[in-house]
This record gives C-alpha cells, sequence and structure tokens, in this order.
C-alpha cells in the first residue's frame, strides 16, 4: 500500500483522510497538541471557549452533507437550530423598536434590528427607509449596469447606498481594515444571499425572518462544540502531533518528511510555508506572488455577557474596534456554566489586552473579559489573480504527487462545509 503524508490536522487535513484512508497508508502530521486548527477550543472556567469564531456546521452540497453524516450521529451528538442574528445601532436608527413584533431583545444601550438587516428595513425610522426606497428604484433602473468590480460596488450595487453607508460599509472595514475598493470579489462566491430589490421589498412588506434565507439553520454539537467535531474526525487516524514540519524532500520516487518517505503528500498547512518548506524549482515562479498574499488575523476575547436570545451580533458601531459578539453560550447549554453567559468578541487582527479592556468597557451586553487567543492566520485576503496563481501551482505539484487543500493553502475564505466540500473536489479531480 501506498504511503501519503497530510500536513495538517485541521478540518480539510481530517477530510482527507477519512476519505484516503482505506486507499493509502496515511500518516498526519500537527504542530499543535490537539486536532481542529482553527476550529479547535479549550474548557475555561467550565465553559468552552473558541478560540477562533464560532463554529457551526450547514452545508448546501449533498456530498458534503452525506460524507457528515457518514461520521456523525446527528440525531445524538448535535442540535439542529435556527440562527438568531442581530444588528445592533446605537446612534437612534432604530424607531420604537418595542412596536414591532419581529423585535426580541433591547438594552438601555443599543437597539437590535434582526439579521438579514435588507429585510428589516421598517424597522428603522422614516428618513432611513425613504432613502432605502429611493436606492431600489434607482437600483432598478440600472439593473443592466457593468459587473461589480471590486467588494465596494458589490455591496452597494446590491444592497443600495444607505444600507451600505449604515451597516455594510462600517462593518466591512471593521474586519478587512481597508477601503472596500481594495479588496477583490472573488473570494464571495456562494458566500452571501443575493435578494433582488424585488425580494427585498417582498420581505419587509411581509416581516420574513432569517429563518427564510440561506444559512438559516445549522448544527452544533451537544457536547464539546467544533473540538468534539475535530475529535471524531480524527479517530483512528495515525496523527503525530507537535511536529512541526520545516522541509519536506523530493526523492527519487516520492517525499522524505522527518526521514521517513512517502508516495504522496497532502498540504493542508499555509501556502506561505511552500517556499520555505518544499525547497524544488517547480515553486520558484510563484515565490513573490505567494510572498505578497495579504491576510488578517483574529483577537478573539472570551467573555461573560449580559443573557440575550442570540447567536451572533453585528456590531458597526466606530464607538469600538469589536465587530462581532458569538453568542457561543446560546448554542448549546454545555457551553456555559456561567451565571450569565459566555461569549466571544472578535477583533480583526492583534489588540493588546489593555486595549481589549478599553474597547470592552464601551460595548454593549456589559462584557466581561476571562481570557483571550490572537490568531495570525484567520482572514485571506485575494487579489484578482490570486485563484489563478494557486491554481497553476497546484496543478503543477500534482504532477509530482504533491497536492494542496484547505482554507490557507488554496487561501480561500473556507467554512467547515466548504473545506470539507475543497477536499472531496481536489481527491476526486487528481483522482488521489
Amino acid at each position: 500500500m501506498k504511503k501519503l503524508a497530510i500536513i495538517g490536522a485541521g478540518v480539510s487535513g481530517l477530510t482527507v483522510n477519512r476519505l484516503l484512508s482505506d486507499k493509502y497508508d496515511v500518516k498526519v502530521f500537527e504542530r499543535e497538541s490537539v486536532p481542529g486548527g482553527l476550529i479547535r477550543c479549550k474548557n475555561v472556567e467550565n465553559s468552552l471557549f473558541h478560540i477562533c469564531g464560532g463554529h457551526v456546521f450547514n452545508t448546501n452540497r449533498a456530498d458534503v452533507m452525506s460524507f457528515f453524516e457518514q461520521v456523525f450521529n446527528l440525531e445524538r451528538d448535535f442540535i439542529k437550530t435556527e440562527r438568531n442574528s442581530t444588528v445592533f445601532f446605537e446612534n437612534g436608527e432604530v424607531t420604537n423598536p418595542e412596536r414591532h413584533s419581529m423585535f426580541v431583545h433591547r438594552t438601555s444601550w443599543v437597539d437590535g434590528v434582526p439579521y438579514p438587516i435588507e429585510n428589516h428595513v421598517y424597522m428603522l425610522k422614516k428618513e432611513l427607509q425613504d432613502a432605502f426606497i429611493a436606492d431600489l428604484l434607482k437600483m432598478q433602473r440600472s439593473y443592466h449596469r457593468r459587473q461589480p468590480q471590486n467588494f465596494e460596488e458589490f455591496l452597494r450595487w446590491n444592497f443600495g447606498t444607505t444600507l451600505y453607508n449604515l451597516y455594510f460599509k462600517p462593518y466591512n472595514e471593521k474586519i478587512w481594515h481597508r477601503n472596500l475598493k481594495k479588496i477583490s470579489i472573488d473570494w464571495l462566491q456562494g458566500k452571501l444571499p443575493m435578494p433582488s430589490c424585488g425580494q427585498m421589498l417582498y420581505n419587509n412588506f411581509n416581516h420574513i425572518k432569517e429563518s427564510d434565507v440561506v444559512h438559516d439553520q445549522f448544527w452544533y454539537e451537544r457536547e464539546g462544540g467544533s473540538q468534539y467535531l475535530a475529535d471524531k474526525l480524527a479517530e483512528n487516524a495515525d496523527i503525530q502531533y507537535n511536529t512541526d514540519i520545516s522541509l519536506i524532500e523530493r526523492t527519487k520516487n516520492g517525499w522524505k518528511i522527518n526521514d521517513e518517505n512517502f508516495d504522496l503528500v497532502v498540504f493542508c498547512g499555509n501556502i506561505k510555508d511552500i517556499v520555505n518548506v518544499l525547497k524544488i524549482k517547480d515553486v520558484e515562479p510563484f515565490a513573490n506572488d505567494i510572498e505578497h498574499l495579504e491576510s488578517h488575523g483574529t483577537t478573539s476575547v472570551f467573555c461573560e455577557i449580559d443573557r440575550n436570545p442570540y447567536s451572533w451580533i453585528y456590531l458597526p458601531s466606530d464607538k469600538y474596534l469589536a465587530h462581532r459578539i458569538i453568542c457561543t453560550g446560546n448554542f448549546s447549554a454545555q457551553n456555559n456554566r456561567m451565571k450569565r453567559l459566555s461569549a466571544t468578541v472578535e477583533f480583526t487582527d492583534y489588540i493588546s489586552q489593555d486595549d481589549i479592556l478599553a474597547n470592552l468597557s464601551r460595548m454593549p451586553l456589559n462584557p466581561h473579559y476571562i481570557t483571550h487567543e490572537y490568531t495570525k492566520y484567520t482572514y485571506p485576503i485575494q487579489s484578482s489573480n490570486t485563484r489563478a496563481m494557486i491554481s497553476a501551482l497546484k496543478d503543477t505539484l500534482a504532477k509530482k504527487n504533491f497536492f494542496m487543500t484547505g482554507r490557507f493553502a488554496d487561501w480561500e475564505y473556507y467554512n467547515m462545509d466548504a473545506a470539507m466540500g475543497a477536499a472531496k473536489d481536489m481527491v476526486e479531480r487528481f483522482d488521489i
């Protein structure tokens, strides 16, 4: 049986192992002491801390759902729940929220509008509603315009200038830390529901909730959060933990890693490591493009906050740097053993503990700091040639039985289901 090395025991690497372990003698190399990559969790004060994000599972791909059901007992080990997300506004944008049957929660700090905001413009004050309707009429007249060339045009042209300035621009600039005109839209494919002007009006007329739109429901682990998912995927896998691969050598018949020979390699690490790890001439033409790939990191702050009914809270306010609160204590009762509610407050890139505390003091729901984690790579940023460059590199290396997949190997904004799907696509495309 041929030997296959997988670099990285995140969702992508663990999926590849599951797909190929019957066909190859597989060994997985992982730099951390546990599997999971970005979906790893910690137990802090007897509550669950997602160290980067708040990972849940949903998918529109039947093949990914089938794979997931082969590994997991959904009825026993998972909870299927509806998303209940909101956008918090703090400057009087919402009119008489207590009158709206859709309104769920209000504090002295904020008014909340259910997500997606374009379905709930009727909750905003009259001048914002009027401006939104004017935007829709203008957008409808411009239906045959050219395609948007960047993220700013995409958001403005699809949702209108009013919602762009009110929510989409400030929220996304917090995440991306740059002018949205400088962000390519290639990564957006399949990421956002795209309602028409007519659909947005219909949804507002009829008070259509998020439960009627894409990704309205998700599966979440009853215990252990996404760490349970990673641990289950890793069952029976041959994983060498605490191993940082610094060199993958080309041999006559394959590859050598830590003095062990392999016939094939699937790299699920960060493409930025490829240039130094893979010392072969085939990589040299791509080195400059790889070096200049951009990304953002995340500082995830584990907090105790006031109880509320939400799953995700989006924060466009410029009063603080955090862009969202993930109420993971609401995902499962086993996540939360606090008097109030466990949650993760997210900041883009590194932020010091002093700055964290200063920001938390200005935020709604009275967040109390517990601990935090900084992750250097979370949001890959694509340029117009990123996909073509990486595709060419993958085709070149595949001829030598070296393959790549994963969020940072592909430099794609993958959620868990997309990572699983990309792993399946790679195996099928190259007939591994």
